[in-house]
């Protein structure tokens, strides 16, 4: 499990330069244009306190945000796409009332514009269900990878597939090639060259998470919160710098330490902190954790996590999974919790630290840790779900219900 402490992490405060690109004002505006929409849930998503598993990590708190129950969509996702097209079409059309947009109230208006995106799965279904919604043509790109489960969950919101035979990376090039030649617009949560405004966006709708947990916790600008250590997933860095800068910006110099978590195979993240540069994987980027397969870091999402991530370390699949047995476990005072492959990606790399004294103390773990970990998905594919932990999504959502009633 390669670690490394990221000497470029700062503890200040939150620098203008990055405010001026995404701010709690902003992430606060999407958070509100979003709760309009009626593919989102009413009120945050739940912050469980897991007493018994944190007691066994030898720690003093440890809570999971479940975004799995944030939309019908199953992942937090939802928060990204969807706000996204809505300032995009805010640029072309100023006059439209941004609550409206995803409630198809400008569709005659929208009939003839198409987006288009790759994806790994979860944010091209939160692009093809705000697209349906607001009344625009969604074109998705598809990699190899990506299980006929998952490309039926996007598709059942009315886009059209694109399948390629390469990975991830090749989708998001074919997504830009077909955007051009078509005159498209890429809605994408990884930027590139030229195109940072629209991913700016998506990251940007993703610190509702962090403003959820800000007021479940009853923080306080400026001061030490509820948690000293967050682990953030990967990927191409989206959603770990739309959380990290939110936390950052609130908390300041006492912000949280905050820990990237992403696939062996998949380490982009990694990469960059050791290059100093948005760096690419240098493995096969193929991942049981599909939301986290991505072999090249996001350059804007670089510009936020490279002073504002304290670490950075890698998982293995099978880390992942043990993960999902476990919180889908429960026990006598920890909830039974559904979470995908890659939503548990931070209990893993937090088991995995335990294990180790040495690495517990390299980042600075003990028995007064309270830390936080996103569970990002659901079982956004099912059949895989059951086949990693033995048991169906609804079996545990059973024993779920189960473990309220009797409380």
């Amino acid at each position: 499990m390669p670690i490394i402490n990221n000497q470029r992490a700062k503890r200040e405060r939150y620098p203008a330069e990055l405010q001026s690109i995404m701010s709690i004002a902003r992430a606060h505006e999407s958070r509100r244009w979003l709760s309009q929409w009626n593919a989102i849930s009413n009120g945050p998503t739940p912050l469980h306190d897991l007493p018994d598993l944190s007691a066994q990590l030898r720690l003093a708190r440890l809570s999971v945000k479940d975004e799995s129950v944030r939309s019908p969509l199953g992942s937090f996702k939802a928060l990204g796409a969807p706000v996204a097209l809505v300032r995009q079409v805010l640029r072309l059309h100023p006059h439209f009332e941004p609550t409206a947009v995803l409630a198809g109230r400008y569709a005659g208006e929208l009939k003839g514009y198409a987006v288009i995106s790759a994806t790994d799965g979860n944010h091209g279904r939160g692009l093809a269900a705000a697209a349906r919604d607001a009344g625009c043509r969604c074109v998705i790109v598809l990699h190899a990878n990506v299980s006929m489960e998952r490309e039926q969950a996007i598709a059942a919101h009315g886009a059209q597939i694109v399948r390629i035979a390469g990975d991830y990376d090749a989708s998001v090039h074919e997504a830009a090639r077909l955007a051009q030649a078509n005159g498209w617009q890429v809605v994408s949560d990884t930027s590139y060259d030229g195109y940072e405004e629209i991913p700016r966006d998506v990251m940007q709708g993703y610190g509702t998470i962090a403003e959820e947990v800000v007021e479940q916790t009853n923080g306080r600008p400026g001061q030490a919160g509820a948690f000293t250590h967050v682990f953030l997933q990967g990927g191409v860095g989206g959603m770990a710098a739309g959380l990290a800068s939110y936390f950052w910006e609130y908390f300041g110099e006492h912000r949280p330490r905050l820990l990237v978590v992403e696939p062996a195979q998949a380490d982009c993240l990694l990469q960059s902190a050791i290059l100093g540069r948005a760096a690419a994987a240098t493995g096969s980027v193929d991942s049981v954790m599909a939301g986290l397969a991505c072999g090249q870091t996001s350059p804007l999402a670089w510009r936020f996590l490279e002073t504002s991530v304290d670490h950075f370390m890698t998982i293995e699949d099978e880390q992942a999974v043990q993960a999902m047995r476990t919180l889908a476990k429960g026990s006598a005072r920890d909830i039974p919790i559904v979470a995908g492959e890659s939503g548990t990606a931070g209990l893993a790399a937090l088991a995995q630290l335990r294990a180790d004294p040495a690495l517990s103390a390299q980042v600075g773990l003990d028995a007064r840790s309270r830390v936080l970990v996103v569970s990002t998905e659901g079982a956004t594919a099912p059949s895989v779900y059951e086949e990693l932990v033995g048991e169906s999504a609804d079996s545990v959502l059973g024993r779920q219900a189960a473990w309220l009633a009797a409380r």
